[in-house]
């Protein structure tokens, strides 16, 4: 059984991945990944930044990134691994199932999966 994944969620783990990881831009969302030397559970980060819009906009492009890793990571557990998942204006407009595909075919070109 894997680990559910865990939270990144201070500024500079958001900045490593950014600066040593690959990046993957999609039209509904951008995954950057960043291999790490362990083999514990993915850890997964979430942003959004004020260009998509204000706070109640960013928050529910917010709940839609988490809501589609989560369901593609609960079938598909990853490990070794940190995923920073960045919020488009293009994020809110996409379908959900479009958005699910967009993160399952990010993380493909990443090898993740």
């Amino acid at each position: 059984m894997s680990l559910p994944p865990e939270r990144l969620k201070r500024r500079p783990e958001f900045r490593l991945v950014a600066a040593k990881g690959r990046k993957a831009p999609m039209p509904g969302l951008v995954l950057q990944a960043l291999a790490r030397t362990d083999d514990g559970a993915a850890r997964i980060g979430f942003t959004v930044t004020k260009k998509v819009g204000n706070a109640v906009i960013r928050n529910r492009t917010r709940r839609r990134l988490k809501e589609a890793a989560r369901l593609w990571l609960a079938e598909h557990p990853a490990a070794g691994v940190d995923l920073v998942l960045i919020g488009r204006d293009g994020t809110r407009k996409r379908s959900f199932g479009a958005l699910k595909d967009d993160f399952c075919r990010a993380l493909a070109k990443m090898g993740v999966t």
